[in-house]
C-alpha cells in the first residue's frame, strides 16, 4: 500500500483513528478524564493508532503532528463537560 502523501488524507486518516478508539473506549476515556490521567490510562490504545498512521502516511507528514491534534480535538475537546482537575 502506497503511502499518504498529502495533508488531507493524513488528517482524515489521523482523525478517523482517533474516532475509532473514541468510539471503542467510551467509558474508559470519560473516566480517564475525570480521574485526569488520560494519556497514561489509554497509553496502550493510543500508541496503537499511533503506529497505525505512522505506518500509512509520509515521514514527512508524520512529523506534523496530525495524529497527536486529533487525539486531543476528538478525546479530549469533545469532552469539556466532564469535570476534571485538567480544566
Amino acid at each position: 500500500m502506497a503511502l499518504i502523501e498529502t495533508e488531507e488524507a493524513a488528517r482524515r486518516l489521523a482523525r478517523a483513528i482517533a474516532s475509532d478508539i473514541s468510539l471503542y473506549n467510551e467509558e474508559a476515556i470519560a473516566e480517564a478524564i475525570a480521574n485526569d490521567n488520560l494519556f497514561e490510562a489509554l497509553a496502550d490504545v493510543i500508541e496503537e493508532g499511533r503506529a497505525l498512521f505512522k505506518s500509512r502516511v509520509s515521514p514527512e507528514l508524520y512529523a506534523k503532528n496530525f495524529y497527536d491534534r486529533a487525539i486531543i480535538d476528538i478525546l479530549v475537546r469533545q469532552r469539556a463537560s466532564i469535570p476534571s482537575k485538567m480544566w
